[in-house]
């Protein structure tokens, strides 16, 4: 376990859209285990934060993606009366398919384009159906089409 003293974790992920639907993969390990949200993972020392997207969603999906700028911020927080068990500080880009077939791989079990309208079964947290609710209406507004 990461030691939660010296200040949170930053994690990054990307909200991945192609044809009108976004990418949603199921996480394989802890924290949030089992639970559907957007790729991504730890910054590394040295990285930028769209490196970090790029190398992130091509480790867990085989996707390469175009970052279209910042999508949020989310501060995921578990403590207890007594423990603070994690404090991952994530950033979220915004981004469009640029090739490659998706699959699972590295810290992903499962994956799936979803439609938004089509997000129930996943059982998605409020930031998660906010976040592609967000994005969705920014993607309306680019006037140059992507791929």
């Amino acid at each position: 376990m990461r030691d939660h003293h010296k200040g949170p974790t930053v994690g990054v992920g990307a909200v991945v859209w192609k044809d009108g639907k976004v990418l949603l993969v199921r996480r394989k390990y802890p924290p949030r285990q089992g639970s559907w949200t957007f790729p991504g993972g730890r910054q590394e020392l040295g990285e930028t934060i769209y490196q970090t997207a790029h190398r992130e969603i091509l480790e867990e999906t085989g996707l390469t993606i175009r970052i279209l700028g910042i999508a949020g911020v989310v501060d995921l927080i578990d403590r207890d009366a007594e423990t603070l068990h994690f404090h991952y500080t994530v950033i979220d880009v915004l981004a469009v398919w640029a090739s490659g077939e998706a699959i699972a791989a590295d810290d992903a079990s499962e994956l799936a384009w979803v439609d938004p309208a089509d997000l129930a079964p996943y059982g998605t947290t409020l930031e998660v159906r906010q976040m592609i609710s967000d994005t969705a209406k920014r993607l309306s507004e680019f006037v140059e089409p992507y791929p």
